[in-house]
């Protein structure tokens, strides 16, 4: 079973509720329980500094392919063998619960996958037919600093059918408590300059999944679409702020 054949309804018709119920929660966007507001707070993402008001960022899933043990994976550049396009990661985090200031000291732990769809650690599988089971490429961990912000070197994802690209982000707070579980979404033109034009990402053409149709940012895209910026030649660098109760 292929991963887009997997995030298809017609998979529960086949295999029946009971038994892709659990297949079915590792994909789809996490419930709270909360209601969302918008927030109308701007963010230096340099400094991490935030005037206004400010809202949690949406919870989402971390599956399914999390990362195993992202302890053992404190590292700021998460290249190890990928290749493709140099992207420079920066996530300032903030605190709802500190007058939207900058959380310094949180662990972010991020992943996503590499240029051609496929994830470290898993593999072997309908999801993933190509086994990566006992590599770690493209993730890491990191600890924010006095601003907030962490970063890191990796490169442009590519995509896989049935979602639009992306970055997951586990946010914990010092003590290894989770504060949350969230994605980051790309902007259409780059993602569509890059699928067209760069050297071994043009091959598989642009993503068959929009932002606005993905099950994950179909309904929050506002507050987890990323800035990106620069260019194929040079490389892109990501800015995104996210905002936890701590």
């Amino acid at each position: 079973m292929e991963r887009k054949d997997f995030l298809k309804k017609g998979f529960v018709a086949a295999l029946g509720i009971t038994a892709i119920a659990p297949l079915m929660n590792a994909c789809k966007k996490e419930d709270t329980g909360l209601t969302a507001t918008s927030g109308s707070g701007t963010t230096d993402t340099s400094t991490g500094m935030t005037t206004g008001s400010c809202t949690t960022s949406p919870s989402e899933t971390e599956g399914p392919f999390p990362t195993k043990t992202p302890s053992s994976l404190v590292s700021s550049d998460i290249r190890s063998d990928r290749t493709g396009v140099p992207l420079t990661i920066k996530i300032t985090i903030n605190n709802k619960n500190s007058n939207c200031a900058a959380l310094a000291g949180a662990i972010v732990d991020i992943w996503h996958c590499d240029k051609d769809g496929n994830y470290s650690e898993y593999g072997g599988s309908g999801m993933q037919a190509t086994s990566y089971t006992s590599v770690h490429f493209l993730r890491g961990r990191q600890t924010t600093d006095a601003n907030g912000l962490v970063q890191f070197t990796s490169i442009f994802p590519g995509w896989y059918s049935g979602r639009a690209p992306h970055i997951h982000v586990h946010v914990y707070d010092a003590s290894g408590r989770s504060l949350l579980v969230t994605q980051i979404a790309f902007p259409t033109d780059v993602c569509d300059t890059v699928y067209t034009t760069a050297t071994n990402y043009y091959t598989r053409g642009k993503q068959d999944t929009s932002n606005a149709r993905d099950n994950v940012f179909s309904d929050s895209l506002a507050s987890e679409l990323a800035t990106v910026t620069g260019s194929v030649s040079a490389g892109y660098t990501l800015t995104h702020l996210v905002t936890v109760a701590a």
